[in-house]
């Protein structure tokens, strides 16, 4: 729970003063009762009443006042709630790596299927566009509600030499950029979904691509892609197909995105699905402020109605 106009809690204070009053009050009386030496006649004069049961409707008055100073505050709790407008980019590393085959049928493969369902599962009024990276960086789809055009585009990625991961950021960033300056509306929040299983090799670094990010307030999730055990055949040659998950970790960390590791397809999927419902909610504060008011009501009932039955008269 938060406030969201927390200055106002300052009026707390005043209920500080009234409650040290009432204290410094109940001490002076029992100080005027010890003077009182007529034991007898302090009896008939004033009946006995239970020391605790006569500070019950002062309580309930206290923590009345409290609450209706919260709810001056206006109380309000986090809910999620389902975003309107978003633009996300996803970008694909289309490397070489991406051939080795320890997610089935290979990783390219694997890939695609996992990104066509996620596009799908976007809604309706989300802007997706689509880049792809090897040695450089394609925007393959600029940001489009058209979310079938950009599952097209998945369809159609081919392998190319070369890993550009800090490339393939910025390229999505242009887009993002782009597409908001073009836009008639306020431009939505924006965010960046890569995916990778490579070290970065071409082009400029992780570091630079991920200061603009942080800088544009664009969160880019990262998605570290298969096992790191493969071995691929270039010319002839074995070569490991190595994933440098640090770096994507770091990418992520520094401009407030996520981090995943995606060993097998069904990880995949699930990374997928995750993402997904990151993005397609946002967290929202709802006030609460009827329901404090209600408890204050209930405290201040609860004041009245044990000073009644106890003593017989109101607070």
């Amino acid at each position: 729970m938060t406030f969201l106009e927390p200055q106002r809690l300052w009026w707390l204070l005043l209920l500080v003063l009234l409650v040290g009053a009432y204290v410094f009050a109940q001490t002076r009386r029992r100080e005027y009762t010890v003077r009182f030496t007529n034991l007898s006649l302090l009896d008939q004069v004033v009946p006995h009443r239970p020391d605790v049961r006569r500070h019950v409707p002062a309580a309930l008055f206290g923590l009345s006042l409290g609450v209706l100073i919260a709810s001056m505050a206006v109380p309000a709790m986090p809910v999620e709630q389902p975003r309107e407008r978003a633009t996300i980019m996803v970008a694909v590393d289309v490397s070489l790596s991406m051939a080795a085959t320890d997610i089935d049928p290979d990783r390219l493969s694997a890939a695609k299927e996992s990104a066509q369902g996620f596009v799908e599962t976007l809604p309706d009024r989300f802007n997706v566009g689509l880049v792809a990276f090897s040695s450089t960086a394609t925007v393959v789809s600029s940001p489009t509600q058209d979310h079938q055009a950009v599952i097209g585009s998945i369809e159609n990625l081919q392998l190319g030499p070369g890993t550009a991961i800090g490339e393939g950021v910025f390229a999505s960033l242009e887009a993002i950029r782009g597409f908001d300056e073009d836009s008639e509306e306020d431009p939505p929040p924006s965010a960046i979904v890569l995916l990778s299983d490579g070290e970065n090799t071409s082009g400029r670094d992780i570091s630079q691509s991920s200061a603009v990010a942080a800088e544009q307030e664009v969160p880019v999730s990262t998605i570290a892609f298969g096992s790191g055990a493969a071995m691929i055949e270039i010319d002839g040659y074995q070569v490991p197909a190595d994933i440098d998950k640090e770096a994507l970790r770091g990418l992520a960390q520094d401009t407030g995105g996520h981090f995943y590791e995606a060993e097998s397809e069904s990880e995949l999927d699930g990374v997928y699905e995750d993402i997904g419902s990151s993005l397609g909610t946002e967290v929202v504060h709802e006030e609460i402020v009827t329901r404090f008011v209600l408890v204050a009501i209930v405290l201040s009932l609860a004041t009245a109605l044990t000073s009644l039955l106890w003593f017989q008269r109101l607070p």
